[in-house]
């Protein structure tokens, strides 16, 4: 079962973002010269959770086209 993502960590900056195992960002886990997953906070600001999740979508849920077929 996977962990609870937390919403807005006090230092999202420490941790990489990228699986379950929430690694320190000195000492990631996954290995294979990868770099840290950032937060979303820290990519789309402390609201990133309340955006419009109906975004893109047509009226029937399914996405819309974007480009300019309909």
């Amino acid at each position: 079962m996977a962990k609870k993502f937390p919403q807005n960590p006090s230092h999202p900056e420490r941790i990489c973002w990228g699986c379950d195992l929430y690694c320190p960002a000195k000492a990631l886990a996954c290995g294979n010269g990868a770099e840290r997953t950032m937060h979303p906070a820290e990519l789309f600001g402390e609201d990133w959770d309340s955006f419009d999740r109906t975004l893109g979508l047509a009226d029937d849920g399914r996405h819309r086209a974007t480009s300019g077929e309909d």
